[in-house]
């Protein structure tokens, strides 16, 4: 099965929003990365609503919303009126972790979970059933174009490990500083999605940028 590639559209000009997104709808790309920060949980701000309601009327690529904030159960119901596909809520931000994913599900969305660089993998295993996706992040949140962290794989084949022994049919997902050698390496460790931004749409040819990672 091809590698699913879900870029992140924090590193696009968002002067030329309709642009990119075209260009992603005509790419391999199968879901499209939304990064939503709050200040709080992590010290940046990226876009709410609004900017995310213009992208769903834009595309028909399945929605990958990544809460990075504070409360996100608050958001459920406004994330599943936009059509999204997954909604995934940080580990270290939900304190009633099982009660978020059954909420994100009941509302007709697929549940993910995102844990930071230095959280461990402890810290979900006991949601791995219940939970469709495990994102694993590469850098810490806050800002695109950061350097990829290297013992992500290791947490990434560890996690591998985890999902199969449980029976979980949860995707593992990694998002940050992802090039096509990190690629190569997450695949062969067990990652099934990979995030990518400024890879991407610094390149000169963003469409076959994306065919190239969805083929690592």
């Amino acid at each position: 099965m091809a590698t699913i590639i879900s870029p992140s559209i924090l590193s696009i000009d968002f002067a030329d929003l309709r642009e990119n997104i075209e260009m992603l709808n005509e790419s391999e790309a199968e879901w499209i990365h939304l990064d939503i920060m709050d200040g709080v949980f992590v010290p940046n701000i990226s876009f709410g609503f609004p900017v995310m309601k213009a992208i769903s009327r834009l595309t028909s690529k399945r929605l990958d919303v990544h809460y990075m904030i504070i409360h996100p159960e608050n958001y459920i119901q406004q994330t599943a009126k936009l059509g999204a596909y997954v909604m995934t809520v940080h580990a270290e931000t939900c304190k009633q972790l099982h009660d978020t994913i059954d909420k994100i599900h009941a509302a007709g969305m697929k549940a993910g979970v995102s844990i930071n660089p230095d959280s461990p993998l402890s810290m979900i295993e006991d949601v791995l059933i219940d939970a469709d996706l495990i994102l694993v992040m590469s850098v810490f949140p806050g800002f695109g174009g950061q350097k990829f962290i290297e013992t992500s794989v290791d947490k990434v084949r560890e996690l591998r490990k985890m999902i199969d022994k449980t029976g979980s049919n949860a995707l593992i997902e990694v998002d940050g500083g992802i090039q096509s050698e990190q690629a190569r390496v997450l695949v062969e460790a067990g990652a099934d999605v990979l995030v990518a931004g400024s890879y991407v749409f610094n390149s000169d040819n963003p469409k076959k940028t994306i065919a190239d990672l969805r083929n690592s």
